[in-house]
């Protein structure tokens, strides 16, 4: 997904499931249908949300089946618009419940205390947050075109750092990490195995032999390998896995420095008594009734209870030393880039 990060950095500088008793994933308690009808009539909850569209509709699918149809608005924005609106605006902002990365999240949480508590139990695979229920996530690799891999006589890579090497010169096609929040997959990556300085630099080295394959959008490397017109790039672990399920010549790469992980959640502002009654009806009924489907389209485990195909689970996945904020991409950016 495409972001521009400089504005909002400066504002920012400046300023299985819920756990449940059905035997699925789900909260404690009433279900999501009955709770739903006995909450307070209130304005509709508005949602605001980065998420793809596959993403929206899935959310939309477990909110309109499950009491919640009618009683919310959804509006999409880019991440960077959507983060510079919670900065600029903070808890005046219109939206009710917030979709968007975690470090996003954490940011705004640690700046402005923006999101109030959820008041149910996130039985989650890693430490749960309680300001923020986990929606999808993303997992890096990288993937090959094995016929133009073959026809360019290029060995498979194994790892992204071989990505620097000269003879992946003009082959490959990657993220920029001021254009895309995928490339900050590969960075984690390379700066948790040689450190920040030397990880920085390969992945200078790794934008030089990209060149005009340098790509804003995080999507932009696989169109370029589904084309023909790359051998290897870098990108969600995921999409590829679908081309080869679809008889593409792409082939997916779990690289040895890691697997790491976006993830994206969802958060209600805290507007104290103005707070809409129905919001926390709406994470739980998206977590609750929304992950099956999310988990179609981003095979990222998230809730201790899921399960993903064997094809879908990374090699070595990994998670950053550091809590990933803004503050933090921004301060990987500068080392990329040089500045």
């Amino acid at each position: 997904m495409k972001f521009s990060t400089s504005l909002l950095f400066a504002s920012i500088l400046s300023a299985g499931l819920l756990v449940g008793c059905d035997g699925g994933s789900g909260t404690s308690g009433q279900p999501a249908q009955k709770a739903a009808a006995e909450a307070p009539k209130a304005a509709p909850v508005v949602i605001y949300t980065n998420a793809d569209e596959e993403a929206q509709q899935a959310m939309k699918n477990a909110l309109d089946k499950n009491g919640l149809q009618g009683a919310y608005l959804m509006q999409s924005f880019g991440t960077s618009e959507l983060g510079g609106k919670l900065v600029a605006e903070g808890k005046n902002i219109e939206a009710d419940v917030v979709t968007i990365s975690t470090y996003y999240l954490e940011s705004m949480q640690k700046s402005q205390k923006l999101f109030r508590d959820l008041g149910v139990k996130l039985d989650t695979v890693g430490p749960a947050v309680s300001y923020y229920a986990p929606i999808l996530g993303n997992c890096g690799a990288l993937f090959v075109n094995t016929e133009v891999l073959k026809a360019d006589n290029l060995p498979k890579p194994t790892a992204i750092a071989d990505l620097a090497k000269p003879e992946y010169a003009g082959h490959i096609s990657v993220p920029d990490i001021m254009g895309s929040s995928t490339s900050w997959l590969m960075t984690q990556a390379m700066i948790s195995a040689k450190g920040e300085q030397e990880g920085a630099a390969i992945i200078r080295a790794i934008e030089k032999n990209a060149g005009a394959h340098l790509e804003k959008s995080g999507s932009g490397p696989l169109k370029k390998i589904r084309a023909g017109e790359a051998a290897v790039g870098f990108g969600l672990r995921h999409q590829a896995v679908a081309d080869k399920a679809k008889g593409l010549p792409v082939d997916y790469v779990d690289p040895v420095e890691g697997n790491f992980t976006l993830v994206e959640a969802a958060a209600i502002v805290d507007k104290g008594d103005k707070t809409n009654p129905n919001a926390e009806k709406v994470v739980e009924t998206i977590v609750k009734f929304g992950r099956t489907e999310l988990l179609k389209y981003y095979p990222v485990a998230l809730y201790k209870g899921e399960t993903v195909s064997a094809e879908n689970k990374p090699a070595y996945p990994k998670t950053f030393s550091e809590p990933l904020t803004v503050e933090l991409l921004q301060k990987h950016q500068k080392l990329v880039k040089g500045e």
